[in-house]
């Protein structure tokens, strides 16, 4: 069948027709059409630039594979996704993704995926000029994939796992940063602080911030330096002790084996809101927890292109309370229910009850001295990216 001259004449010159036909192609897509000729790659150009929603995927379902159930939803989502990450945030539960080996009577051991093999085998699914920080912890709490409203769920044993995937957004600047405990040095670098927006950065409005190897003498104390630098009114500061950080790409990998120190996001941009708070020992029950809830709802953050952060205590969770599963979570989702919500079970919690409202004045909820260290407590964190 000979081609039609019309429409050949209307796909290679009428701009608008081709850009509403490209509008259903998902990312991937829509980056090899974007080869076909210089107009399809200039309608694909505009194409991406509009999209500046955050996406995800997630799992909570156990695979049979030498790869983590992530890595292999992953690799099929990331076929569908309407956005080009610059960004990814991922946290997978720390037993299945670093792995093990089973041991059998009479048998050789079964060889099993290690961590630093998954995290190699997750970035490369990705974009080669995408920005990657990932942590293992001993649960996690995911979305499923795609649904806003979807039922966040606490997976506090199994394999599960999400990947946030940022594309670039106008008026937001997302960085990863990385701070390690130098036993030559007891000072931390000012330029480093700098050079991750932590440090004569007006716009920085959010940080998330985590922990690892937390254990090791002198954590806590560098842990201490680096949180009370940036307990400042005008910021929220969310985020807990994991297990460990398994991918940073902008890392120069110069830090010693075995060490402990901090690693995290800072989320800067006039047009970013945020709010966070913080569930103690008093909440035993989904009538406090949704009381607590109700406090996060009242700092009236805009919940378009939201999205929702549970940093929790592993002591917390159905043990705390009384075999009742998802409570937290159940309660975030009444009064957020187009929020999705993302976090992890580790061995302590950082963040406090804040509010950095849209005209960017705080309402403090007490005049003293925040306490941003805690142990069996959850803090949850709304960010709006505008």
């Amino acid at each position: 069948m000979e081609p039609d001259p019309k429409a050949f004449y209307v796909l290679s010159n009428l701009a608008e027709v081709v850009e509403r036909i490209l509008a259903f192609l998902p990312t991937k897509a829509l980056l090899r059409a974007a080869c076909v000729c210089r107009l399809w790659r200039e309608c694909s150009r505009r194409l991406l630039r509009n999209r500046q929603s955050f996406a995800w995927v997630s799992t909570a379902e156990s695979v049979s594979s030498n790869n983590h159930a992530l890595v292999q939803v992953l690799e099929v989502e990331l076929e569908k996704v309407q956005v080009l990450p610059q960004m990814v945030f991922y946290i997978a539960d720390a037993e299945t993704f670093s792995g093990h080996e089973d041991h059998c009577r009479g048998q050789k051991k079964a060889r099993r995926r290690n961590s630093k093999e998954t995290a190699i085998a997750l970035e490369k699914l990705l974009p080669k000029r995408c920005q990657v920080l990932g942590l293992v912890t001993p649960g996690t709490v995911v979305t499923p994939t795609g649904s806003r409203s979807g039922q966040p769920l606490e997976v506090e044993d199994g394999e599960a796992g999400f990947a946030l995937l940022f594309p670039k957004m106008d008026g937001v600047k997302i960085q990863t940063f990385h701070f390690f405990k130098d036993p030559k040095s007891k000072v931390i670098d000012e330029n480093q602080f700098a050079e991750a927006g932590l440090k004569n950065n007006p716009d920085l409005r959010v940080v998330l911030l985590f922990g690892y190897n937390t254990w090791k003498s002198g954590a806590t104390r560098f842990l201490h330096q680096i949180v009370n630098r940036l307990n400042e009114k005008s910021i929220i500061l969310a985020g807990g002790h994991v297990d460990s950080f398994t991918s940073l790409t902008s890392e120069n990998n110069s830090q010693p084996a075995e060490s402990c120190g901090v690693v995290g996001l800072t989320f800067s941009g006039p047009q970013i809101q945020s709010a966070a708070v913080l569930l103690d020992q008093d909440v035993v029950d989904e009538k406090t927890a949704e009381a607590a809830m109700q406090r996060l709802k009242a700092a009236s953050i805009p919940e378009h292109n939201t999205v929702a952060f549970m940093f929790a205590c592993v002591g917390r969770g159905y043990q705390h309370y009384k075999t009742k599963r998802n409570l937290e979570a159940d309660a975030f989702r009444k009064l957020f229910p187009s929020v999705p919500l993302f976090g992890f079970f580790g061995h302590g919690e950082i963040g406090c009850d804040r509010i950095v409202t849209g005209n960017f004045i705080l309402r403090e909820c007490n005049n003293v001295k925040d306490d941003l260290l805690h142990g069996y407590t959850t803090v949850m964190t709304l960010i709006h990216l505008g």
